[in-house]
């Protein structure tokens, strides 16, 4: 059985190619500020274009009735592994051997001192005693 499509016999149904998709990163570059500029922007919309000849961005905004406004933003990029490693640096007190040693000896010497005064007031606690 025979389903009617409704075209005339012998016509070709026409074939829509379809619209091949591109990928929207959100990212609009334009070249300078005299592009930025020039950029259209819809009634009650921002868009954010960046420059690709220098680092910086420009947000360009319209208000209801069109008017056009931009703020211009200049961006640099920060090392951060240089900071982290500047931080570590900073907050890690490491002593030498030498720094140590000489800390040592004065702690050594300050204990012998204590243990001497210990001893002269048990022997005089002694003395008193007896």
């Amino acid at each position: 059985m025979a389903y009617n499509n409704y075209f005339p016999v012998g016509y070709n149904q026409p074939y829509y190619m379809p619209q091949q998709q591109t990928a929207n990163t959100g990212i609009i570059w334009c070249q300078g500020e005299a592009a930025a500029k020039s950029y259209p922007v819809a009634p009650n919309a921002t868009v954010q274009l960046w420059d690709s000849e220098s680092q910086t961005i420009y947000l360009k905004s319209a208000d209801a009735s069109g008017m056009p406004s931009m703020k211009v933003i200049d961006y640099t990029i920060r090392d951060t592994q240089n900071a982290q490693n500047a931080s570590l640096a900073s907050q890690t007190n490491n002593v030498t051997r030498d720094e140590f040693d000489a800390l040592f000896e004065r702690v050594s010497a300050l204990r012998g001192e204590i243990d001497a005064l210990t001893e002269k007031k048990s022997k005089k606690k002694d003395g008193d005693a007896a």
